[in-house]
């Protein structure tokens, strides 16, 4: 899988996609990751890449010069099944989304600054348009990051144990189970006897029955 990432600040890259379950995946070969600086694209002297709203509204907003030749200069060497632009009014993001993206072959991911990209980007240039929730951040960038873990994190070899990724919240519409490990007494506080029974059937069943009860109390919408 390949991931290609427009932004303008490149750098709030670094950490993230150099350490834990990005870094291996990258480092065994089951994606790569590349991240694009859009002012490396822009024909302004000064390198930017932003411009005053045509109406006289408040702040800046993304030419679309730069993401127009940086997006075709990326399809020129390949395909892409998506383009997606991180967007506070784009589709919510959500697990099955994720699930279905980690089959992708390529994508480009564009993040969005300033107070918004021109919208003749969003018309003919992007694909798909993404939200992580109900709230505006400074820019797409954090919302990019968030969207590649949890892609990469699916793509099998990933993750050490596959089996892992199943039993994650939101898998089968419902929130995971409690958890536990050692000591399995601390400080009067036991472990359910249930997990040291022995007994996987009964173990599994208790499982599920503590996911519906903890969707049923905490996020009811998702039993709907």
């Amino acid at each position: 899988m390949r991931i290609d990432i427009l932004t303008v600040l490149p750098e709030m890259f670094d950490s993230p996609l150099g350490c834990s379950i990005l870094k291996r995946a990258q480092d065994k070969g089951l994606v790569r990751i590349n991240v694009h600086n859009l002012r490396d694209y822009t024909t302004n002297r000064h390198r930017k890449v932003d411009d005053y709203p045509f109406g006289g509204e408040a702040g800046m907003v993304m030419q679309i010069e730069p993401v127009d030749r940086a997006i075709a200069a990326l399809k020129a060497e390949r395909d892409y099944d998506e383009v997606i632009f991180t967007s506070p009014d784009g589709e919510l993001f959500n697990q099955p989304m994720a699930n279905s993206m980690s089959l992708l072959g390529n994508i480009i991911i564009l993040c969005g600054h300033y107070k918004g990209v021109d919208y003749r980007i969003r018309e003919h240039l992007i694909t798909r348009e993404i939200s992580i929730g109900d709230y505006v951040l400074t820019g797409g960038e954090i919302p990019a990051i968030i969207i590649t873990d949890a892609i990469v994190r699916l793509i099998p070899g990933a993750i050490g144990d596959e089996q892992s990724a199943l039993t994650d919240s939101f898998q089968d519409n419902l929130l995971a189970p409690p958890i536990y490990t050692r000591p399995a007494v601390y400080n009067g506080w036991e472990v359910p006897p249930i997990l040291l029974s022995g007994h996987q059937a009964k173990i599994d069943e208790w499982r599920h029955e503590q996911s519906i009860s903890r969707t049923r109390l905490l996020r009811p919408g998702l039993l709907d």
